[in-house]
């Protein structure tokens, strides 16, 4: 099998696990790992100029359809909520820790000092961010995890907002990483979650695949990627949704709010895990009936 995936340390890691996995899996399997370099690799810049939605997911992509691959690996969250026809999630493997991670500063966000310096690059943080304390300094930082770390070392900014899969799958243990609760902060679609996507008529890479995917993973991920998809938006909305199963029943909380954090539109609702996608379209058709396209500046 031929595995597509990015080239940055954090996309090796997670392939590599995936070829781990595999392996385990199906014995005498070889699983090959084929970089790509992505729009999203080369923008330095915010990501909205390049174009938004798919930046991390096109190339790979273009590597399926062309036969160049078997199937690629992508952070969830980096996945558009409609795929490029002819393609399919193949599985979601268990989902790591879907909170989001505050580094800097003691006491979570109320611990922050007046004005600090926060960096990340995310709309759907920032808003979350100014909601909490509207005094804060958002600071645009991209590049990967170590880029970030080493910028905020440096003390170009206060504190960084970073998720808490990337440093686990990753290993680093940074002292000052304090994880913010779902409840107060809520994730992006997909967070902590791995895609595995392939070409919907490929019956034998999709029978590979299923062997290493976990239905209670699939299944969240399945609701807010329906809520995504049904609330639109793009990579300039804050977004954010969170599905939890317990006992058979799904229960999903998900939010828009406008850029600066100053109105925001909340909504949670239960249902039968066979129900997820169905949750999520009913969540969302909630959020647009009460607004959300206008926060979303649509």
């Amino acid at each position: 099998m031929r595995l597509g995936t990015r080239a940055s340390p954090l996309a090796r890691v997670q392939a590599e696990g995936v070829r781990a996995a595999l392996a385990a899996r199906h014995p005498g399997l070889t699983v090959e790992l084929v970089f790509v370099r992505t729009t999203g690799d080369r923008v330095t810049g915010p990501l909205a100029a390049a174009g938004g939605k798919g930046l991390f997911v096109k190339e790979i992509e273009e590597a399926l359809l062309d036969g160049r691959i078997d199937a690629g690996v992508h952070s969830m969250k980096d996945v558009p909520a409609r795929l490029a026809a002819g393609l399919v999630i193949g599985a979601v493997p268990e989902r790591a820790d879907a909170r989001d991670v505050l580094i800097g500063g003691d006491g979570g966000l109320a611990g922050l000092p007046p004005g600090a310096r926060i960096g990340t690059a995310s709309p759907r943080r920032r808003a979350q961010l100014l909601a909490h304390r509207p005094d804060l300094v958002v600071v645009l930082l991209r590049g990967n995890v170590d880029t970030r770390l080493r910028k905020w070392r440096a003390g170009e900014v206060d504190a960084l907002l970073l998720a808490a899969a990337g440093l686990a799958r990753l290993g680093i243990s940074e002292p000052a990483a304090q994880p913010l609760p779902v409840d107060e902060f809520l994730p992006a679609v997909g967070q902590g979650a791995l895609a595995l996507e392939c070409r919907a008529d490929d019956g034998a890479t999709r029978a590979l695949l299923a062997a290493v995917d976990q239905p209670a993973a699939a299944t969240a991920v399945a609701a807010e990627r329906a809520f995504l998809a049904a609330v639109g938006g793009d990579c300039n909305s804050a977004i954010a949704a969170h599905a939890t199963l317990a006992g058979g029943r799904l229960t999903l909380r998900a939010l828009v709010t406008d850029p600066d954090g100053r109105r925001r539109l909340e909504e949670r609702d239960t249902a039968p895990a066979a129900d997820a996608e169905a949750l999520g379209r009913t969540v969302a058709t909630r959020l647009l009936a009460a607004g959300a396209a206008a926060l979303m500046g649509r």
